[in-house]
């Protein structure tokens, strides 16, 4: 193996490993926001709220849009990401209104 192809794969390892514990830290993001969401739709539940609010979801998607941009992430991905989480979350919501 040259040199160059031991740095590569030393470094291929350390992007890997940087990946994992960014792959972590999301599902346990995920997780904590997901405990949130969840309280949201107990609440809303409890005071015959609807389930999901359109304003508020726009919102959020115009404001992950604009951090996507300042993260220099695509922000047609960010905004996909997000109404797949919305969409999971109403679906929460709807399942605390039976």
């Amino acid at each position: 193996m040259t040199d160059d192809v031991r740095r590569a794969a030393e470094l291929l390892k350390e992007h890997r490993a940087s990946i994992d514990r960014l792959d972590a830290i999301l599902v346990y993001t995920l997780g904590e926001r997901f405990k949130h969401t969840q309280a949201v739709g107990r609440l809303k539940a409890a005071h015959g709220l609807p389930p999901s609010d359109p304003a508020r979801e726009d919102q959020q998607i115009a404001r992950l849009e604009d951090l996507a941009h300042q993260a220099d992430l695509d922000p047609e991905f960010a905004k996909k990401f997000l109404n797949f989480i919305i969409q999971e979350v109403i679906r929460h919501h709807f399942e605390h209104q039976k």
